[in-house]
């Protein structure tokens, strides 16, 4: 499907799997603007995609929690598609900071919303979270498997935002048409080379360091735990290439825009 003449508003478009996804978009001829508060990232980022596409992206460094700056962002352009990456994201800090969490994630998508119904724009990817599910009854998960078991804060606002925008759908039904995703973890970089997953903060997910010991700025790659249950006692994990991620989402576009799924 081509994007021409259509525009994508992407929240946390600087981030990791935002970047990526853009890099989609534009080469689907989409038009893309793009918003991020850099908590998580940095404005590089769209230079990178600028580079490897040879397109500009309108970008505003805005928080979500600042509604008048949405508000007038929304007032400016014409959108037709929203891509809601912008969230907080780390598990264990997440229980240290709540209060931080739920007010960015789940306050700042509701002024997001609000504004879409605002202005007439009902088409959303949401990109949400395989922690919705917590702790699993079965393997593998599937789509149908139960969720709200979950486990940590930032699972809870993900969770939280999925029950809210399905509450928007059944209130109206006939506006709103909504994808929400639920991904694991994004890995890899695109094939170019001069993109791929730049972390702002102390990290603890496996790839980063991986890379870290392949270039010899880490002697060694250390593996925790030793008691799973799993043939050798350590983790496993379920990761999906970040491309294979933002190809997704401009499915996903594609399957809004023939369809009127309501939420899905």
């Amino acid at each position: 499907m081509s994007g021409k003449g259509k525009t994508v508003l992407v929240t946390g478009g600087a981030g990791y799997i935002g970047s990526h996804c853009i890099v989609e978009l534009l080469e689907a001829e989409y038009e893309v603007i793009t918003i991020d508060n850099l908590t998580n990232s940095r404005s590089g980022a769209l230079g990178r995609v600028k580079d490897i596409t040879g397109k500009d992206v309108i970008f505003y460094q805005c928080d979500l929690l600042d509604a008048v700056a949405v508000d007038a962002l929304f007032a400016k352009h014409k959108i037709d598609y929203v891509i809601h990456f912008a969230a907080m994201k780390a598990v264990g800090e997440s229980m240290q900071f709540p209060l931080i969490y739920y007010k960015n994630n789940v306050i700042g998508t509701i002024n997001l919303v609000e504004t879409m119904k605002k202005y007439g724009v009902s088409q959303m990817v949401f990109s949400s979270s395989c922690t919705v599910y917590g702790d699993p009854e079965h393997l593998p998960i599937t789509e149908s498997h139960p969720t709200g078991n979950v486990t940590n804060v930032y699972g809870r606002t993900k969770y939280l935002i999925e029950e809210m925008l399905k509450d928007l759908v059944r209130a109206d039904p006939d506006s709103w048409n909504i994808i929400s995703l639920r991904y694991f973890n994004p890995v890899g970089a695109h094939p170019s080379g001069h993109m791929g997953e730049d972390p702002t903060k102390p990290f603890t997910n496996l790839m980063p360091y991986i890379a870290l010991v392949g270039i010899g700025k880490k002697e060694k790659l250390t593996i925790f735990g030793n008691d799973y249950n799993t043939k050798d006692g350590t983790g496993v994990r379920d990761y999906i290439h970040v491309m294979d991620l933002a190809s997704g989402h401009v499915s996903a576009l594609a399957r809004l825009d023939s369809e009127h799924l309501k939420y899905k």
